[in-house]
């Protein structure tokens, strides 16, 4: 369960995202829209822990996430907008580097679900998800801009996450892929993820579960959850 109370993320003089509150429970996607420089991205990175609120909360299954590695620790995982992967590894070593420090945190061995297999076997699968079975050994600077979204989202999908933070992750991809991405972050929730996806798509907007808008930081419902 992703719980937002009050949120308010300020840079500066600029209001980002003003007095947000949300509910999203396991097993439902949210899908969050508006204009650029509406704060969608800073609402998810602020969900994630990666920036700092200037109030609010925001809590995960009851746990107030207050940093971006207790969020990783708690199982929330931020898919980011321009993929945020490191251009001068493989794809599969983009995808083994959050498995591998998983496996690191407290418990985080023991948190991974062996019935998955080896992070080699999980890659393999997150990859061939995204239909990348052939190039998880091609460097990211050579896989064109829809390919290296797609990673990107096999990276995140591959961690089983309880909250899967998506922010305009098929803005580069064709109508295929889209859907194929699609599907396999409606599966995160089918699988019990709380799922938010921050989109200008108004097709990824209407297939999920609830729909809320921001604009200059604010938050309205479209179609609630």
């Amino acid at each position: 369960m992703i719980t937002v109370t009050h949120l308010t993320v300020a840079y500066d003089d600029l209001v980002a995202v003003a007095d947000v509150s949300l509910q999203v429970p396991p097993g439902y996607v949210l899908a969050v829209s508006g204009p650029s420089g509406a704060g969608k991205s800073s609402l998810l990175w602020a969900i994630a822990g990666a920036v700092a609120v200037k109030s609010g909360t925001v809590a995960v299954d009851g746990l107030e996430i207050v940093d971006r590695p207790g969020a990783a620790a708690h199982g929330v995982v931020l898919i980011p907008q321009g993929n945020g992967l490191a251009r001068v590894l493989t794809a599969r070593e983009n995808l083994s580097m959050p498995l591998l420090a998983k496996d690191k945190l407290p418990g985080g061995g023991e948190e991974r679900d062996e019935a998955l297999g080896s992070i080699d076997e999980i890659i393999d699968a997150a990859l061939a998800d995204v239909g990348l079975e052939e190039s998880g050994n091609h460097l990211v600077e050579e896989l064109s801009g829809g390919e290296q979204q797609r990673v990107a989202v096999a990276r995140g999908l591959a961690q089983r996450g309880k909250v899967i933070l998506a922010d305009e992750s098929t803005s580069e991809l064709d109508s295929t892929n889209r859907e194929r991405v699609l599907e396999l972050l409606r599966a995160e929730a089918d699988r019990g993820a709380a799922v938010i996806i921050a989109t200008h798509d108004p097709n990824v907007a209407a297939g999920a579960d609830g729909h809320a808008l921001m604009d200059e930081g604010r938050l309205t419902w479209e179609r609630q959850l």
